[in-house]
């Protein structure tokens, strides 16, 4: 409770409202933890008074609640993540405890009796997208959270996902230090190339990456509606910092949500004496399914390769045929989703230096453009979000004519930089990187930046704690 008396001494110095404090502190113990949100106000109470009879004149600075109509919300990318679950109408979560992911599930199970949701601890990893890719067969929407090392282990279990054309599940995967155990309570940015290659041979997935709560709210509902859509997993990277800071933002309205469970087929329409082609081929790569007792609706569904009726084959030309049915959905996928959900691009069309990024380094990057412009370096920023199916056109179309490209990710290879290259051929002229668990500061990155464009530098490594 230390940092607690802190606390509500810094609160007495801004002359903030104590009853203010008091309600967000108890917010965060719930349950079992709630008599501690009672010790932790009080200790709290302790340092406010103690500053009021000390400092009567606080700070010169002041702090004070804003009138507001609209409606506002505080919460950290785990509630934003599992909000958007509850609105998009989740109604089976699997996981196994690592973190930071559990903060999300343990949100959900402390909340599924208000939802028609059945959270679900598992044995492991594995077991959680079994689970999660068999219920989004059976019709429900479906999703799994986990970090770095339990995404490892899911890698096969999404290959099944991709290959059966399972509507789902949604993976939410949110970011630590690695390999291996690494920084466990840290954050990194390292595992963007992996999500795109998890997994032995080809199918296709889709990613993700929200750079703040909001972003994460409106990409994980639209998770479930591309899963369903598409017919595949989609996954939404995150990171620890996404995970655990907290950020206010404005509720979103009930009218800007549309739920498309994609191309459901009735018992209308399979009357009739054929069997049901679960795995029919089609002009757009999206074969028709349907929920489990459905008259006239079974199908067979499995890991190898199949023909139409969902039986084993392993005809040539059948196989050349089904990988390019599922493959063409990326394709179709590119072609419907909106570019406005592709990218972000901010600042002025034409400027000195362009920033490229993603993820949790939106946060830092916009603060650090206003620094650059007080500094007359003209910037503009592109943060790319959707990285399968990559918006190649989109980024092209920014970064052909940029003037200067600096990268700022936080891993080690600056792995967006390799996959913009791959993909358009364009590199990036520097680099502004950070791996040592610790997110970008809005200073990191202006020093970075002007490092780069000082003394051309291709490579600056910040490493402020």
């Amino acid at each position: 409770m230390t940092n607690t008396v802190a606390f509500g001494a810094s609160v007495a110095l801004t002359d903030y409202d104590f009853n203010v404090v008091a309600s967000a502190i108890k917010e965060g113990f719930v349950g079992r933890k709630a008599a501690l949100g009672d010790l932790n106000v009080n200790a709290a109470k302790h340092g406010y008074d103690y500053v009021k009879s000390k400092f009567a004149d606080g700070f010169a600075y002041k702090l004070h609640t804003v009138p507001t109509k609209e409606k506002r919300i505080v919460m950290r990318g785990v509630q934003a993540v599992g909000i958007a679950k509850f609105r998009a109408g989740c109604a089976f979560q699997t996981y196994y405890p690592i973190t930071p992911a559990t903060d999300e599930s343990e949100y959900l199970e402390n909340h599924q009796k208000d939802y028609n949701m059945v959270v679900v601890q598992t044995e492991d990893e594995i077991s959680a997208v079994l689970m999660a890719t068999g219920a989004a067969h059976a019709g429900v929407r479906a999703s799994t959270s986990t970090s770095g090392p339990g995404f490892s282990l899911m890698a096969e279990g999404l290959g099944w996902a991709g290959h059966t054309e399972a509507p789902g599940p949604v993976v939410i995967l949110y970011q630590r230090c690695g390999p291996s155990t690494g920084l466990p309570t840290r954050t990194e940015q390292g595992d963007l190339q992996f999500v795109l290659h998890a997994g032995h041979g080809e199918f296709p997935r889709m990613a993700i990456a929200p750079g703040d709560a909001v972003e994460c709210f409106y990409d994980t509902f639209d998770a479930f509606n591309h899963a369903e859509k598409f017919q595949m997993p989609v996954v939404v990277i995150a990171d620890k910092y996404l995970a655990s800071s907290y950020r206010t933002v404005t509720i979103p309205e009930a009218q800007d949500l549309k739920v498309d469970r994609g191309q459901i087929v009735t018992e209308a329409e399979l009357q009739g004496n054929e069997l049901f082609k679960r795995y029919a081929f089609t002009p757009l790569g999206i074969s028709p399914r349907t929920f489990p007792g459905t008259k006239g609706g079974i199908f067979h569904t499995t890991g190898d390769e199949h023909d139409e009726l969902g039986g084993i084959t392993e005809n040539s030309e059948n196989r050349i045929k089904m990988m390019q049915k599922r493959m063409h959905k990326l394709q179709l996928a590119a072609e419907l989703i909106p570019n406005e959900k592709k990218v972000n691009f901010f600042g002025p069309k034409e400027a000195d230096v362009t920033l490229v990024g993603w993820g949790s380094t939106k946060g830092a990057v916009l603060d650090a453009m206003q620094d650059l412009e007080a500094d007359a370096v003209r910037c503009n920023f592109l943060q790319v979000r959707y990285m399968s199916p990559f918006p190649t056109d989109l980024v092209t179309k920014y970064l052909s004519n940029a003037k200067r490209k600096v990268l700022v990710e936080g891993n080690y290879t600056g792995q967006l930089g390799a996959i913009i290259r791959e993909c358009t051929g364009i590199a990036m002229d520097g680099k502004v990187l950070k791996y040592n668990g610790r997110a970008f500061s809005q200073n990191e990155v202006y020093e970075g930046v002007k490092e780069v464009i000082r003394n051309g530098v291709k490579e600056v490594v910040m490493a402020h704690a």
